[in-house]
């Protein structure tokens, strides 16, 4: 498959007089990656093979990730080439998005997508269990209490802030406020970026329009309205556009996106099963290639008896006319150990089998380890 994908990645090269770097987490049901700072380190290696060049064309595909990641890929790109290009075929959401905003251009498909830069945080509630808590939700529910219940008393908006805390501590609020600011600081960083500035007006209605004005995290922002909030979006030309969808196709294939890792079924009879060199994410030039390889264990929780007895005791019984005396002493030894060890097989057997009646209760994935190799 990368044979075929080489030649498409040298055509897109060769037409576009640019070095085509390929930056894609797999979002597999079972089997999924997000964008993380580890990619940098990587990444790095295809962009020193690149050397000093006057354009880059970075393919994206991902769900999203870490915030803070996009502006290392983008500042890092940036010493590399004097016009830097996004290609985006399909889905490029949230901290992807992110990374886009870093481009000069940004060059869409008729499937691609972008989406809100909103993150939602893994935080713990008054509670003290996490749950997943989106940072614009927070300051949507405030404004909300403003203007539309027309909550211009101080001490009624105290009251409401205080409703808040109830359910969401006061340091996940500073946490949720920091990250408010910190995405709005990254992407104004990242429109900076362009080799020609973006005017401060335009840049803050990009900013706006991708936060608090998408009202839903999962919104998918097609290029044309991607367009209309005044990103600089070029829609791929037709051969562009096979170039980059006949890429992604073969992507799918590759990490098997479109293949979900059924955990049920792979436990209806085994109670533990290892799947090792799980391909989740790449990063690919016309150079070379890396992959990120997980390895992971799943298993049965179950409701077992508290620490069941197991007695087993197995018997030889020899015919009346066999004389145990005249069997040879080495010949009974062998027989007992035979029996010693049949009777350590049995036992663990049964054990086995009170396991796999047991109720099960739950499923549990083990990461075993997971990292960057170079293929």
């Amino acid at each position: 498959m990368r044979a075929d994908r080489l030649k498409i990645i040298k055509e897109i090269e060769t037409e576009r007089n640019s070095k085509v770097l390929v930056y894609l987490t797999g979002d597999r049901l079972g089997a999924s990656a997000n964008i993380a700072e580890d990619v940098v380190r990587p990444m790095y290696d295809h962009v020193l093979k690149f050397g000093k060049v006057d354009n880059i064309d970075l393919f994206l595909y991902s769900r999203g990730g870490d915030v803070g990641t996009p502006w290392k890929i983008i500042s890092m790109l940036r010493e590399y080439c004097v016009n830097l290009t996004v290609l985006i075929p399909s889905k490029a959401y949230s901290a992807t998005t992110l990374i886009a905003l870093g481009a000069d251009k940004i060059i869409m498909g008729p499937k691609a997508e972008l989406g809100p830069i909103d993150p939602t945080l893994e935080m713990p509630s008054t509670g003290q269990t996490n749950k997943p808590i989106n940072t614009e939700d927070v300051t949507a529910y405030i404004s909300f209490m403003k203007e539309k219940v027309n909550l211009t008393d101080q001490e009624a908006l105290c009251s409401v802030i205080s409703q808040l805390a109830q359910d969401v501590t006061p340091l996940t609020l500073g946490t949720i406020y920091r990250t408010y600011s910190h995405i709005r600081l990254v992407a104004k960083k990242m429109l900076d970026s362009h080799k020609e500035k973006i005017d401060e007006s335009k840049a803050q209605t990009i900013i706006e329009s991708l936060t608090e004005k998408m009202f839903s995290h999962g919104h998918g922002i097609n290029r044309k309205e991607a367009k209309g909030i005044g990103l600089n979006v070029e829609f791929a030309d037709d051969k562009l556009s096979k170039q980059m969808w006949d890429l992604i196709v073969d992507y799918e294939k590759e990490l098997k996106l479109l293949e979900p890792i059924q955990f049920n079924e792979l436990l209806l009879e085994k109670e533990e099963v290892n799947l090792p060199d799980l391909k989740i994410a790449l990063i690919e030039s016309y150079e070379k290639i890396h992959y990120f390889e997980n390895f992971i264990k799943i298993r049965n929780i179950r409701q077992i008896p508290g620490a069941p007895q197991i007695n087993v005791n197995l018997n030889l019984t020899l015919p009346a006319e066999i004389d145990v005396s005249q069997i040879p002493e080495e010949t009974q030894k062998l027989v007992q150990q035979l029996l010693q060890e049949a009777t350590g097989l049995v036992t663990e057997q049964v054990r086995e089998e009170i396991v796999r009646q047991s109720p099960q209760m739950d499923m549990q994935v083990v990461p075993i380890k997971g990292g960057w190799i170079e293929r």
